[in-house]
């Protein structure tokens, strides 16, 4: 059997963050012909419980790139890797070098998540924060209430691009961490960072449903560079039109663009789901 897996944002999601209705009519049809699906995404369960909820979303699914996995008939997380206090430490040094303030996403007791931060400094940090609390219901919190056991899965930021540069050149010399950049969407002179720990990648991730699972190939979808150890993992690789060059490069074949169904349409066509 193969495992069909996804990103959301930029892929599987249209432009408003949601899932369109022939998306969902397709995922219906994928679920009434047997045939397996999973996401796996940047954002938390939290960010994304809402958005799968109703759509067939049954098995293990990836969060933060693929940090930890959640198992929705365990109702929590059967795998997960976090980062060490070493590490924590060599990444907020980094973003302090920078005059960045970090956003440290933590698990906590109930499978929740929430999130610390040092002192905002720009209206785009602030605005950040704001899209946490707001979009993705998360709580909030200054870096000074962070519990000194806290479980740390992640951190990002967002900030000028030589800025940001600079933080991921400070801990790319860590072997214990991995760290992903990209273009921010709502302002082009921006860039966004997510470090995690090495082993939570997406590629790593999907290696695990396979096995765990017992399925013979993945097929899997995404749009950005987080995405790439996905797609060295997976026997098929598809890329969206609005993909990064480097991802359209690594995938399979390009596809539609994530805002006209593109993932959707080419399920249809590839398991003839009508």
């Amino acid at each position: 059997m193969e495992l069909v897996v996804f990103d959301l944002d930029g892929t599987l999601l249209n432009r408003e963050s949601a899932i369109s209705t022939y998306t969902r009519e397709t995922l219906q049809l994928l679920s009434r012909a047997g045939i397996a699906y999973t996401v796996a995404t940047g954002r938390t369960l939290h960010g994304a419980r809402d958005l799968l909820e109703g759509h067939g979303f049954l098995l293990p699914q990836a969060f933060k790139n693929g940090v930890v996995i959640y198992n929705p008939d365990l109702g929590r997380y059967s795998h997960s890797h976090l980062l060490t206090q070493d590490e924590i430490r060599q990444v907020l040094e980094a973003f302090i070098g920078q005059s960045i303030t970090p956003f440290l996403f933590t698990i906590e007791p109930g499978e929740r998540h929430a999130v610390y931060h040092a002192p905002l400094q720009t209206r785009a940090e602030e605005r950040l924060a704001d899209m946490f609390r707001g979009d993705r219901d998360l709580p909030v919190l200054p870096l000074s209430e962070l519990p000194a056991d806290a479980d740390i899965a992640n951190v990002s930021a967002l900030g000028p691009e030589r800025g940001i540069r600079a933080v991921v050149d400070a801990v790319a010399d860590e072997p214990g961490l991995v760290a992903y950049m990209g273009t921010a969407i709502e302002d082009r002179d921006l860039c966004w960072v997510d470090i995690h720990h090495h082993a939570g990648t997406k590629g790593d991730a999907v290696s695990c449903l396979k096995q765990e699972l017992g399925l013979e190939r993945v097929i899997c979808f995404g749009d950005s560079d987080n995405d790439l150890s996905m797609f060295a993992t997976a026997d098929e690789a598809y890329a969206p039109a609005n993909a990064k060059p480097e991802v359209l490069a690594a995938a399979s074949a390009v596809i539609g663009h994530h805002d006209e169904d593109g993932i959707a349409r080419f399920l249809r066509e590839r398991f003839a789901l009508g």
